[in-house]
C-alpha cells in the first residue's frame, strides 16, 4: 500500500534542552514530538518515579468507598468482586481480591462470560450474587454504565461500590451534557466530571491499585504495601492500550521493572512458557506476547483460568495452567489467521472495490475475534473496518477505525439498522439483525465523507537522520524514551538513497530480509526488514524497472539500486563484537 511520509516539524530549542538534560538533540526532538512542552514535563518523562505518582485521595468517592468496604470487612459481610474478561479486568480483579484477602475479608469474585454474559455487570450476575447471599458488590473495570443492573442490586438490598475507568454515560439537552449516576453507594472513576484526579486516563487496574492504597492506609497498614500491585497496574495499562503519558508512563516503567523480577509464580510460568526470560521484558512483550495469552482465556474459554494462574501458589500447577493458556492463544492465532484470510478475500471482491468503509460478514468467525480481525483488515487496507459474526440472537460486530473517521458518530447516523451499539472514535461494538447487514453496509458508505487523501496511510518521521549520525551512545540514550506504546510510540527515523549492497531472504516463510546498506559517503550498515517481498520489489520496480528489481531481490546487487528507508537502530549482540543494526520499518522509492 502506498504511504505518505511526513516529517514532524514541532519547534523548540533542542540544543538547550539537550544541554539541560545531558541528552542528544535527537532525543530532545522526539520528546517535543510526543507533546512535551516544558522542562518539568520533560524531567518527569525522563526520570519520573514512585514519588511522582499522584495522591490517591484525590479520586472522587475513594474515601467513601474505602469506608464502606472497611466496614464490610470488619463485619465479615460477604463481598463479591465483579471484574471483566480482558487483561485489565483480570488484573483489576487480582489486585482487589488479593488485597481484600490480605485484610481478612470474606470475599470471592465473578468474571462474566464473554459469550453468555457480555461485558461487565449484568442482571444474571446480580441475581446470582443475591442468591449466594452476597452483601456487597465491588466492581472493577466496569460498572459506570450499569444503571439498571445496580438498581436491581439495590432492590435486593445489596451495597454496591464501583471502581471503573470507562466513559461516564450522559444525557444531552440543549447542547448541555448531564452525567448519569447510578444508585451505587460510591463510584471511583477519574472520568467523572467532579473528580479532581489529575490523570484521567488510568486503566481499571490502576484505579484498583489507587483504591487499595487508601484501603491499606485505612486498615492501619503502610500505603506502600500496596506497591506490589504496581506490576499488575503497569501490565494492564499496556494491555488495555492506554496512553503512555504522565502517570501512566511512570506506572508502566515501574511495573516493567517489577515484572522483570516478578515473584508471582503464575506470571513467571507464563513468561517462561512464552520463551521469554525475566530481566529484559519490554512493553512489546506485554502487548504482543504475554498479554494476548491472558486475553485468550477470556476469548476462547473463561477468564477465570488466567485469574487462577495469577493466584496460583504451586509451581507445578502454574506450569500446567500456563501451558494451557499458551495453547489457547495459539488456537486463537490460528482462528484469527483463518478469519483474516477470509476477510481479505471478501474485501478484494469487485463489489467492495469502491467501499471506503469495509463491512465484512464472517458468519462462522468466533465472535470474540471480530475486533482483532477488524483491526488486521484496517491495517491492511487503511479503511475503517467492521467485522460481523453470527450469534445466537442475530448478528454481532466489532469495528476498528482510522484517525479521520469517528466510528461511534458514524454509527449514530445509521442507528436505525442497529439493535445496540456503543464505542468511541477508534472502535465500536454493535448488534443488528442479519437481514440488515447489506443495508447497513450501504448506508455507512453513503454517509461516509472520507476523501482519497484520508485513505492514504501517513507515516510520521520523527527525525530524518543519516545513518552516519548513529552511535552506540545515541542508541543507549534512546532507551530513556521507553517504554513505548500508545501516546509514546517508538521513534521513526529515515534516511534517503541508501544503496542495497547485499540482500538475503531468510526465515521459514521468506519474510525476513537481511541487508547491507551504504550511503553516498561510503558508510555501510547492516539492516533487517520483516515483511513481504512486494514491499521491496514494488519500489524497486517503480524506480528501476522489473529486471533490476528482480535481480536485487534475488541477491544479485550489481545495479547500485538505492531506496529510502524508515528505521529504528539497535545494538546487535549476536556477534562476538556488538554492532549497530537497523530494523527497517518502511521502504519507498
Amino acid at each position: 500500500m502506498k504511504e505518505k511520509w511526513v516529517v514532524s516539524a514541532k519547534k523548540a530549542d533542542f540544543q538547550a534542552i539537550g544541554q539541560k538534560f545531558g541528552i542528544d538533540q535527537v532525543v530532545a526532538r522526539i520528546m517535543r514530538n510526543r507533546g512535551l512542552t516544558d522542562l518539568h514535563e520533560m524531567e518527569l518523562y525522563l526520570h519520573g518515579g514512585r514519588t511522582d505518582l499522584h495522591n490517591p485521595h484525590l479520586l472522587k468517592d475513594v474515601d467513601l468507598a474505602v469506608q464502606i468496604i472497611q466496614a464490610k470487612i470488619s463485619e465479615k459481610k460477604h463481598i463479591r468482586i465483579i471484574g471483566d474478561y480482558d487483561i485489565d479486568g483480570i488484573q483489576s480483579t487480582y489486585i482487589l481480591y488479593s488485597a481484600l484477602c490480605h485484610l481478612g475479608a470474606v470475599v470471592d469474585f465473578a468474571i462474566p462470560d464473554r459469550i453468555l454474559d457480555g461485558y461487565g455487570l449484568n442482571e444474571n450476575l446480580v441475581t446470582k450474587a443475591h442468591e449466594d447471599g452476597v452483601d456487597t458488590i465491588l466492581t472493577c473495570d466496569n460498572g459506570i454504565s450499569a444503571i439498571d443492573q445496580i438498581h436491581l442490586a439495590k432492590t435486593f438490598g445489596m451495597t454496591v461500590v464501583v471502581t471503573d475507568h470507562h466513559e461516564v454515560p450522559y444525557t444531552e439537552e440543549n447542547g448541555i451534557r448531564m452525567e448519569k449516576r447510578s444508585e451505587a453507594d460510591a463510584i471511583v472513576n477519574p472520568k467523572q466530571k467532579a473528580c479532581k484526579y489529575p490523570c484521567k486516563e488510568l486503566c481499571g487496574a490502576a484505579v484498583a491499585f489507587k483504591f487499595v492504597q487508601v484501603l491499606y492506609e485505612s486498615a492501619g497498614l503502610k500505603p506502600s504495601e500496596a506497591d506490589c500491585f504496581i506490576e499488575n497496574a503497569g501490565f494492564a495499562t499496556v494491555g488495555d492500550v492506554m496512553n503512555l503519558q504522565g502517570e501512566n508512563r511512570i506506572l508502566v516503567k515501574l511495573g516493567l521493572e517489577m515484572l522483570n523480577r516478578t515473584t508471582n509464580i503464575g506470571m513467571k510460568s507464563l513468561i517462561l512458557q512464552n520463551g521469554l526470560e525475566p530481566g529484559n521484558l519490554k512493553s512489546y512483550d506485554i502487548g504482543f506476547k504475554i498479554g494476548p495469552c491472558l486475553n485468550a482465556s477470556g476469548r476462547l474459554d473463561t477468564a477465570r483460568l488466567s485469574l487462577k494462574l495469577l493466584l496460583c501458589e504451586s509451581e507445578t500447577e502454574a506450569a500446567v495452567m500456563a501451558q494451557e493458556i499458551v495453547e489457547l492463544n495459539e488456537s486463537r492465532k490460528l482462528l484469527t489467521a483463518d478469519a483474516v484470510k477470509q476477510a481479505k478475500e471478501i474485501a478484494e471482491q469487485k463489489e467492495y472495490a469502491k467501499d471506503r468503509v469495509l463491512v465484512i460478514f464472517l458468519p462462522d468467525c468466533h465472535e470474540s475475534l471480530a475486533g482483532i480481525v477488524a483491526g488486521r483488515i484496517r491495517e491492511a487496507y487503511h479503511r475503517p473496518t467492521l467485522v460481523i459474526t453470527r450469534s445466537e440472537n442475530g448478528a454481532k460486530g466489532s469495528g476498528r477505525s482510522i484517525e479521520a473517521y469517528s466510528m461511534y458518530e458514524e454509527l449514530c447516523k445509521c442507528e436505525q439498522y442497529l439493535t445496540q451499539f456503543g464505542g468511541h472514535p477508534m472502535a465500536a461494538g454493535f448488534s443488528l439483525k442479519e437481514e440488515n447487514i447489506d443495508a447497513f453496509r450501504k448506508a455507512l458508505n453513503k454517509t461516509c465523507t472520507l476523501t482519497e487523501e484520508d485513505l492514504i496511510p501517513k507515516v510520521v518521521i520523527d527525525v530524518p537522520m543519516p545513518i552516519s549520525y548513529i552511535s552506540e551512545g545515541l542508541i543507549h540514550q534512546l532507551g530513556l524514551l521507553e517504554p513505548f506504546g500508545k501516546g509514546n510510540e517508538k521513534p521513526v527515523f529515515a534516511d534517503r538513497n541508501l544503496t542495497i549492497e547485499r540482500l538475503r531472504i531468510c526465515g521459514k516463510e521468506g519474510r525476513v530480509f537481511q541487508m547491507q546498506l551504504r550511503n553516498s559517503a561510503g558508510i555501510s550498515i547492516d539492516a533487517v526488514y520483516f515483511g513481504d517481498a512486494e514491499d521491496i520489489l514494488l519500489p524497486l520496480e517503480e524506480k528501476y524497472g522489473k529486471v533490476v528489481a528482480q535481480d536485487t531481490l534475488a541477491g544479485r546487487c550489481i545495479h547500485n539500486a538505492s531506496l529510502h528507508f524508515t528505521y529504528y537502530p539497535k545494538i546487535d549482540t549476536y556477534y562476538e563484537t556488538p554492532r549497530i543494526k537497523l530494523t527497517l520499518t518502511g521502504v519507498s522509492a
